[in-house]
């Protein structure tokens, strides 16, 4: 007998795989459209199995966010992979080594620091190892503050045993694309007046890639478009029906008419709010949000009294951050409709290292 959505024990994760094989192709139609490279972010996912769907739809490789999905990805057979992360210390610079050796592998930097300990431990390496220099463009993170300093840091990198420039990176603070392009294209500028070749500019982010302009950038970034999420919808880059990933959870309690209590908490659901109200909201209707998030509770607290649903009866959560929810979550059981198809592990979960 098939099994269906009632046979699976909550609160897990489920993926409507029709909707991510949507969100998949509209992404890189997106892309294509634009003529840029489509580098895709596996930290939503965490899954070989999606992001060597992404290369097969004709991504160019795919981007990690630490050493430790690096090194999953690399063991699923993906090959082509850019980390735009620091690498610090002794036994991450090891590791690091390790992966340039097997596989086309680049990295980012933001510091003399940085570079210097790419170049002690990758001085007398056949493989040079390829660095973009990290550049922060609005969002306050990361990065070099001017293009100055990412062409002294170019010229740092370019005259460093072992190592290779690669060109500039940036993520985009969301509705900001056209201040980092700004920023960018007066780098490239100075870059090529100073005679460098500046292969790659990689930015962009999911909320921006549907209506993005040609600009200096070479290659975008996005991740969460493989499954959208209520933040995404908020920024007018889906709508609900695109929201691939939602977490099913059980209603264990009805306290009083407008209270329902769910057993899916901060352990099933991010505490991401993205200035939104509540933590997600349920799927069939989009108008009631989870209020209030513990451990093991999610309260719901109806504007009107109602009976349903009833202890035992099951709703589908939209969170408001893909991302974290799938770091929270071993496996997750994939659907058509509402039936089931496959549970798979989420191989890449907790590699923060």
């Amino acid at each position: 007998m098939t099994k269906i959505l009632a046979d699976l024990e909550t609160p897990c994760v489920v993926i409507d795989i029709d909707r991510v094989e949507a969100n998949l192709k509209r992404g890189q139609a997106a892309a294509d459209a634009l003529g840029v490279a489509l580098r895709p972010h596996i930290k939503t996912h965490k899954i070989p199995r999606f992001a060597l769907r992404q290369v097969e739809l004709g991504a160019v490789g795919i981007t990690v966010q630490k050493l430790g999905e690096a090194e999953t990805m690399a063991d699923a057979g993906l090959d082509d992979l850019f980390l735009p992360y620091n690498i610090i210390g002794t036994t991450k610079l090891d590791r690091l080594v390790a992966l340039n050796d097997r596989l086309n592998l680049k990295v980012t930097a933001d510091s003399p620091d940085t570079v210097a300990g790419y170049a002690q431990r990758l001085a007398n390496s056949a493989k040079p190892l390829v660095v973009l220099v990290e550049c922060d463009t609005g969002l306050g993170r990361c990065g070099v503050q001017t293009a100055a300093q990412a062409l002294a840091l170019a010229r740092h990198i370019a005259l460093s045993p072992g190592l290779q420039f690669g060109g500039l990176m940036t993520y985009p603070a969301a509705g900001k694309v056209a201040e980092s392009d700004h920023w960018l294209a007066d780098a490239v500028a100075l870059l090529t007046e100073a005679g460098f070749d500046c292969p790659v500019v990689s930015g962009g982010n999911t909320p921006d890639m549907f209506r993005l302009n040609k600009s200096v950038v070479t290659e975008i970034r996005p991740g969460t478009y493989i499954y959208f999420d209520r933040g995404q919808v908020s920024l007018g880059a889906a709508s609900f029906e695109d929201c691939a990933l939602s977490v099913l959870t059980t209603v264990v309690s009805r306290p009083t008419a407008n209270r329902i209590v769910i057993d899916a908490g901060s352990k099933s659901l991010t505490s991401d709010l993205f200035g939104l109200v509540g933590f997600g909201v349920v799927m069939d209707n989009t108008a009631v949000s989870v209020t209030s998030l513990s451990e093991e509770h999610g309260v719901i607290e109806l504007a009107e009294p109602s009976d349903a649903p009833r202890v035992g009866d099951r709703i589908r959560i939209i969170p408001n951050h893909a991302c974290p929810v799938s770091n929270l979550h071993d496996q997750v059981h994939l659907i058509s409709g509402n039936e089931w198809v496959e549970t798979i592990t989420v191989a890449a979960r907790g590699r923060t290292d």
